[in-house]
């Protein structure tokens, strides 16, 4: 059992998910439907959904082979899907609200997010806790690095816009991601972009203790109430094989049902593909994933994958307006649920 979760939190948690899908479907007599996949990040714990689904053959009762490769950003997956390169993609919608309002209205080449599992913006920029820096408005002056894909950096312009920061008076440099937490803790940058909870584990596998070295100033607290990483298909997928994702979705489902059952078994999914990672580190980052990224109330109510209508409209129109986007995507065009497992089978949030 985790730190800081209960057995009957759990317990309650798998309970409020429903226990469907513990029987088999019969496979399908016909060849599977081979797609590939780009993920985030590099393998590590929250991919364990992925994990799940295709180790515990869950994909393959549905007919599908699934190619997982390791990814170069969350921004960079959407971009992955969008040139046709992956079928499917785990990626930040807020990157394809961009990409679909800079391209011509109706266009069907951007992808389409189908399940936002990632209900909370984890979005932040970390500093040292002994550094000068403690407001936005303090990032002035100073060098904040990040890798290029990094969604948080390609969100910095709308975020310096709602939290009063003169962007221009900021330098950003780009950094090889493996190397951000050590430059920020030699001071060689001032700041650097993330999800908070990358930063904070990626620090502790090499020694850095992030509570105590590092401050986080989440774009959550200044206004930026996004949803993040959501599964993307390619629009012709959705149009030419749509039961194909709803396989997925509901083999995906399948594999967040049993990480809220056995984290331990969730950690030997990622550790089969990266050997090399610290398993009470990784599974430590898959708790800290479902309390602070996966834990929206709503999802109480319309489950992991769904979002919320009034709350997403919101969410494109901070985007558009804090980017200077040339258009506001109408959320059909960023979003679909037809492919989610019906409500009564999904997972809900942590709370």
């Amino acid at each position: 059992m985790p730190s800081g979760l209960s057995r009957r939190s759990f317990g309650a948690i798998v309970g409020a998910a429903g226990l469907a899908w513990t029987l088999p479907r019969p496979a399908l007599a016909q060849s599977p439907t081979r797609l590939k996949m780009v993920l985030n990040w590099r393998y590590q714990g929250p991919q364990c959904f992925f994990f799940f689904a295709q180790d515990r053959g869950y994909l393959r009762q549905e007919g599908l082979e699934v190619e997982m490769d390791q990814g170069n950003g969350s921004g960079a997956a959407v971009s992955a899907v969008a040139s046709g390169t992956y079928d499917l993609g785990f990626g930040d919608i807020n990157a394809l609200v961009s990409l679909i309002s800079r391209g011509p209205a109706g266009a069907t080449t951007p992808p389409l997010a189908i399940a936002a599992l990632y209900n909370r913006p984890p979005f932040a920029v970390a500093v040292r806790a002994d550094g000068p820096i403690r407001t936005p408005k303090d990032f002035e002056g100073r060098t904040l690095g990040g890798a290029a894909n990094d969604s948080a950096l390609k969100l910095f312009p709308a975020f310096a816009r709602l939290a009063g920061i003169d962007a221009a008076k900021v330098t950003v440099t780009n950094m090889q991601p493996n190397l951000r937490e050590q430059m920020l803790q030699r001071g060689q940058v001032d700041g650097v972009f993330g999800f908070v909870n990358t930063i904070r584990f990626s620090a502790k596998q090499v020694g850095i203790d992030p509570d105590k070295d590092f401050r986080f100033i989440e774009y959550g607290d200044y206004g930026m109430d996004l949803y993040s990483n959501a599964v993307i298909a390619s629009r012709r997928l959705a149009a030419e094989k749509p039961q194909a994702l709803r396989g997925l979705l509901a083999a995906i489902n399948r594999g967040i049902k049993d990480t809220l059952q056995d984290l331990d078994a969730a950690v030997e999914t990622v550790s089969r593909r990266e050997p090399l990672l610290s398993k009470p580190v990784e599974k430590e980052r898959i708790v800290a994933t479902l309390k602070a990224e996966m834990s929206h109330p709503e999802g109480r109510t319309i489950g992991i994958g769904d979002v919320d209508d009034a709350r997403f409209k919101r969410s494109i129109a901070i985007v558009t307006e804090a980017e200077g986007l040339p258009r506001v995507p109408a959320p059909e065009e960023v979003f679909s649920r037809a492919f989610l497992p019906p409500l009564a089978e999904r997972v809900t949030s942590l709370g």
